[in-house]
């Protein structure tokens, strides 16, 4: 697991390979056979380092048992929500956190400095993991956060991705910037898209809820609730969706981990989770989380989650 901050080692998490395109095209020669003899028809064309770091903080991330919850009620790559969109979905906005950057590895130094997350100091950001064979945490996050924006931007909604990576973002955002992209842009939903990287064997996907913190910029009372009922509903789409169990080393089979240490959840005010999508440490979970076809399924499981969650 590698999310915006460190992974619980064997009992930790940590806390994406550029989309493919469609597009069709008229040949000059078609066209003009067109004018000449109408039943003439144009064809389409159809046009994945190293090991990654541990964690951003030195000592194990701590874990809180989940107890019952009541359900309550500028930023980078910003979309227009579709034209004309009506029904419960209209005018809501949902911010996707790509966990990580290709471009950490480069930039060590500067995704180590400390931020302030309200309850203590952390490290900017991570490396993230990547498989054994190399396929960075962050290629995985990216790859399916745009497909993500893509399946949501298609039901109506307004979709904030954190950054996009590449020359215009080589290193980070900082844990602290990732929040406040969401709040500022007053998002209904914030999902922070990771992979895991503990021990083979260690299998399956666990969505991450925020913890009650309070502590210097921190306070997420107000988000606990409802940030339940996003994970819930998003734990439950993406094993429907993808064919995924419930992570077989934390959260008791639930699929659910409630934690206190990440600054991206200490620092939010809109309701937000993470989803770790599997172990990119395990074989048989690496196969799939290098699949683009798995990896539309894991998007299409997040959206319908957020989907019900904003009541669409």
């Amino acid at each position: 697991m590698r999310y915006d901050e460190s992974p619980p080692s064997p009992e930790s998490s940590s806390s994406v390979s550029p989309d493919r395109r469609w597009f069709t095209r008229r040949s000059g020669l078609a066209v003009g056979a067109a004018v000449l003899a109408p039943t003439l028809m144009a064809g389409w064309v159809l046009v994945q380092l190293t090991t990654g770091a541990g964690a951003d903080d030195a000592r194990p991330p701590r874990i809180v048992m989940p107890a019952a919850a009541t359900s309550p009620t500028p930023a980078s790559s910003p979309s227009a929500a579709a034209p004309g969109a009506k029904g419960p979905l209209a005018g809501k906005t949902v911010v996707i956190d790509p966990g990580h950057n290709t471009g950490n590895f480069k930039h060590t130094s500067e995704i180590d400095r400390k931020v302030d997350i309200g309850t203590n100091l952390k490290e900017c950001d991570t490396t993230g993991t990547t498989t054994n064979s190399g396929y960075m945490e962050a290629e995985f996050s990216l790859d399916v956060s745009r497909r993500l924006r893509t399946v949501l931007e298609a039901k109506g909604l307004k979709v904030v991705l954190t950054h996009e990576a590449g020359t215009a973002r080589p290193w980070g955002p900082c844990i602290d910037e990732r929040a406040r992209i969401g709040n500022e842009a007053a998002a209904d939903a914030v999902v922070s898209v990771h992979a895991d990287g503990v021990s083979s064997g260690n299998r399956g996907y666990h969505v991450i809820l925020p913890a009650k913190v309070k502590g210097g910029a921190a306070d997420t009372a107000k988000i606990v609730g409802p940030s339940r009922d996003l994970g819930e509903r998003i734990g439950s789409n993406f094993a429907r969706t993808t064919g995924s169990a419930p992570a077989n080393y934390l959260g008791s089979g639930t699929g659910l981990v409630v934690r206190d240490d990440l600054g991206g959840l200490n620092l939010s005010t809109r309701p937000k989770v993470f989803i770790e999508c599997g172990n990119m440490r395990d074989a048989k979970d690496a196969a799939l989380l290098t699949s683009p076809e798995w990896r539309q399924k894991a998007a299409q499981g997040i959206a319908d989650g957020i989907v019900g969650f904003l009541g669409g």
